[in-house]
């Protein structure tokens, strides 16, 4: 339930947000959970569906993503594996290189580390705000990175929205058309509430293949932290003991 108010709060604040900044559009809080495990498998199972067709993660192995994340291999291979028949091989981009450049007019990039590069809540952003920009030859654009060359992949999850823009005035009062905010245009399967949740699972799973030892670390923690609050009673009881004779 906090996390369904949590995102309707950020679904009402995100034209503001396109609007409130002068350097660009502030980022939207993409609220990563990584020990929500079932989360993270649908993370994986999102953007290996949508996004291998196009790009690579090549640092990363699918028997990795299933000893991790709880995945049994049988079910990786039927429903996430569609590049190769090995669990043991690395993810790799199902379009060819060739293919994409003569298409989109650069190959897409490895996204092994973009969350540690660009930041989860870049990518949520992102992932958010296409809207039909006809003027493209995808035929959207996106304010987080104009004129991007990806087309919206996920629109048929989110459906395309509508880029809304006002008038403003330079110094020498020349006037020119700005983005305010985007609005809902044609509806896609999901809700904006439903398409923010599974956006936030891709966005958690892209920050766990940027770092898969991030879950290790977490649990270790936990462990540690455990083991220090039993160590810490005995040390008190210890100290009771060395000190009730000098009292």
């Amino acid at each position: 339930m906090r996390r369904v108010i949590l995102s309707l709060l950020i679904a009402l604040a995100a034209p503001v947000a396109l609007a409130s900044s002068a350097e660009g559009p502030k980022l939207l809080n993409a609220n990563v959970d990584l020990s929500d495990r079932a989360g993270l498998q649908n993370g994986a199972k999102l953007f290996l569906n949508y996004c291998v067709s196009c790009h690579s993660a090549s640092f990363m192995r699918y028997n990795r993503i299933a000893a991790d994340l709880g995945i049994p291999e049988d079910q990786l291979k039927a429903n996430m594996m569609f590049t190769t028949d090995k669990v043991g091989d690395p993810i790799k981009v199902a379009m060819r290189p060739e293919d994409s450049e003569q298409w989109f007019g650069i190959t897409p990039p490895d996204l092994s580390v973009t969350a540690r590069s660009r930041g989860a809540d870049w990518i949520y952003s992102y992932l958010l705000s296409f809207y039909a920009d006809p003027s493209r030859p995808t035929g959207v654009n996106n304010p987080y990175l104009p004129g991007a060359a990806m087309p919206h992949v996920l629109w048929e999850l989110q459906g395309i929205k509508k880029a809304v823009y006002h008038t403003v005035k330079d110094e020498n009062g020349h006037e020119s058309e700005v983005l305010s905010h985007l609005e809902p245009g044609t509806p896609g399967k999901l809700s904006e509430v439903d398409y923010q949740k599974e956006m936030r699972d891709l966005v958690a799973f892209m920050v766990y293949l940027g770092e898969p030892a991030k879950l290790v670390r977490y649990q270790l923690g936990v462990k540690v932290l455990l083991f220090l609050s039993v160590l810490l009673v005995a040390v008190y009881l210890m100290k009771r003991e060395f000190w009730k004779d000098v009292h």
